[in-house]
């Protein structure tokens, strides 16, 4: 597994619910948002996946939620990528207040899907080693 790449977000009043809890879908979408982030900042741009004719894919998304996240909460949303010799791999990220307290924890499989063919790609992880300037960020 690669180390942990990182983004910080603050939760935003509108992301809560009724109780002033973090909407429970907002976690994906800040998971989501740490993923695309490791992907630019390691030099792939989606422009540059769908010029290659691939896309990736989420297969399953597992979340475990364990505190709380308020409005105005300041939080790390962690990124590592694991790689097997197959068509997938695993996401595993953690979403942490600036203290440690972890608020969740997600693992997700993903794959790249070949756009014409509608069919995930073998070896991804060659792919992204490929089109980064720093693979070193999902572990290659």
């Amino acid at each position: 597994m690669s180390e942990p790449y990182s983004v910080a977000v603050t939760v935003r009043g509108y992301e809560t619910d009724v109780q002033g809890h973090l909407n429970q879908a907002v976690y994906l979408n800040y998971a989501e948002h740490a993923r695309w982030s490791l992907l630019q900042e390691a030099g792939i741009s989606q422009s540059a996946l769908v010029s290659t004719g691939v896309g990736p894919v989420a297969l399953e998304t597992t979340i475990k939620y364990r505190r709380e996240l308020l409005a105005g909460d300041e939080v790390t949303v962690s990124c590592a990528f694991a790689w097997g010799g197959g068509k997938t791999f695993t996401i595993e990220q953690t979403i942490a207040k600036t203290d440690g307290t972890v608020a969740a924890e997600i693992t997700a499989v993903g794959g790249l899907l070949d756009l014409k063919e509608r069919k995930l790609v073998g070896r991804p992880q060659d792919t992204f080693r490929e089109l980064a300037k720093d693979p070193s960020l999902f572990g290659l």
